[in-house]
């Protein structure tokens, strides 16, 4: 399949192509450029992330604790992910 960069540096990916492989706006790709120069794009999940000190980790384990209101399920997901970075 042939395709053009244009002269931003931008390619399309013909419509066929993206609906067969089921990429939509927004798909984050990653570009690997492999031995002999040629390319390999594959798609990517790129998840929010939340950063805590020990401060913020104290009071996140004391609201888990305590049991009362509910929270979206995205956030519960990185509550229970959630790691100091001393970083």
């Amino acid at each position: 399949m042939l395709i053009t960069v244009d002269k931003r540096g931008g390619v399309i990916l013909p419509a066929v192509l993206r609906r067969e492989l089921g990429l939509r706006e927004g798909t984050h790709l990653n570009l690997e450029v492999l031995e002999g120069g040629a390319m390999m794009l594959q798609p990517v999940a790129i998840y929010p992330g939340i950063r805590l000190n020990e401060s913020g980790l104290s009071r996140l384990s004391d609201a888990r604790e305590s049991g009362t209101g509910k929270m979206p399920d995205w956030l519960i997901k990185d509550m229970d992910n959630a790691r100091s970075d001393t970083e």
